[in-house]
C-alpha cells in the first residue's frame, strides 16, 4: 500500500500538473508555429525565385515567430526535464543532499527566468508608450510580437514556481525520493518510456 500524499504535497502536485497541461498546450503552439514559419519561407523563397514576388516582410515576420517558439516551449521543456543538465556528480551523492542541490538549482534558474521576464516585460511596456512599430511594409507594432515573446518566458517562471513550491514541500516532509524524480535528469527508463510512448502513438495514427 503506497503511502498517502499529505494535503499540500498533493494540492502543489495538482498545481503543478494544471501548470503542465498549459505549458504542454503552448508548446503544441510553439510547434505548429515552427511549421507554419517553415511553410512562409518556403513560399517566400519559391515566389521570389520562380513567380518575382516576395512578401517584403519574411525575415522581420519568421524572427518573431522564431523567438515567439522558443519562449513558449521553455515551461514545457521544464516540466519534462528536457533541458540539458550536467549531472555526473551531483548523482552521486547522497538523495538528501540531491534534492536540497535540486531545488537550488530550480531557484537559481527561477532567479534567471525572473531577470528575463522583466527584462521582457520592460520592452513591451516601453513599445507601448513609444507606440512603436517595425521598420518592414506591414509596420506591426512591435508590442504585440514582444508581448506573446514575454507571455512564453511569463509561463516558463510560472512553471519554476510551482515546481519550486512542490519541491520545498517535498523536502520539508521528508519525500527526496519524489524530489529527485521531479526534478532530478532523466533517466534511460525514462527515456525508453517516452520512445515506446511515441512508438505507440505513430500506430495509432490513422
Amino acid at each position: 500500500m503506497t503511502d498517502p500524499l499529505p494535503v499540500p504535497l498533493r494540492a502543489a502536485r495538482a498545481l503543478r500538473i494544471g501548470v503542465s497541461a498549459l505549458a504542454a498546450a503552448m508548446a503544441w503552439a510553439a510547434g505548429w508555429n515552427y511549421v507554419a514559419c517553415a511553410l512562409f519561407i518556403t513560399a517566400d523563397v519559391l515566389g521570389r525565385n520562380l513567380l518575382g514576388v516576395s512578401s517584403a516582410a519574411t525575415v522581420e515576420i519568421t524572427g518573431y515567430m522564431l523567438a515567439i517558439g522558443i519562449a513558449w516551449g521553455l515551461a514545457h521543456t521544464l516540466a519534462k526535464r528536457a533541458h540539458i543538465r550536467v549531472d555526473v556528480w551531483v548523482n552521486r551523492l547522497p538523495l538528501k543532499l540531491r534534492a536540497v542541490l535540486h531545488l537550488f538549482a530550480l531557484l537559481a534558474l527561477g532567479a534567471f527566468g525572473g531577470f528575463c521576464a522583466w527584462a521582457a516585460w520592460s520592452l513591451v511596456d516601453e513599445s507601448l508608450l513609444f507606440g512603436a512599430v517595425d521598420n518592414s511594409a506591414l509596420r506591426v507594432p512591435l508590442a504585440l510580437p514582444q508581448g506573446l515573446w514575454f507571455a512564453g518566458i511569463a509561463a516558463f517562471c510560472v512553471m519554476i514556481a510551482v515546481l519550486a513550491l512542490e519541491a520545498f514541500l517535498s523536502i520539508l516532509l521528508g519525500r527526496g525520493a519524489e524530489l529527485d524524480r521531479l526534478l532530478g535528469s532523466r533517466t534511460l527508463e525514462d527515456e525508453t518510456e517516452e520512445a515506446l510512448e511515441a512508438v505507440a502513438m505513430a500506430r495509432r495514427a490513422p
